[in-house]
């Protein structure tokens, strides 16, 4: 039988905060990780939601609509 483990508690990390650039922590303790707060975690959201963030499609040909015979 294996000894019971004793889990010590990491250190806070503190990480910048994508929205605003405030430092913040990343940890149960702030329950918008990785934002400082809900309005920097809404904003962040919001510009989802309205399509601000997209993914650049790279060059290549569209798929051929043909089906092979």
């Amino acid at each position: 039988m294996n000894p019971p483990t004793t889990a010590t508690p990491r250190a806070p990390i503190n990480v910048t905060c994508p929205s605003c650039g405030e430092r913040t922590v990343f940890g149960p303790t702030n329950p918008y990780r990785p934002f400082c707060s809900a309005r920097c975690q809404g904003h962040d959201f919001g510009a989802w939601a309205s399509e601000n963030y997209r993914v650049a499609a790279n060059g290549g040909a569209e798929p051929s609509e043909e089906t092979p015979e």
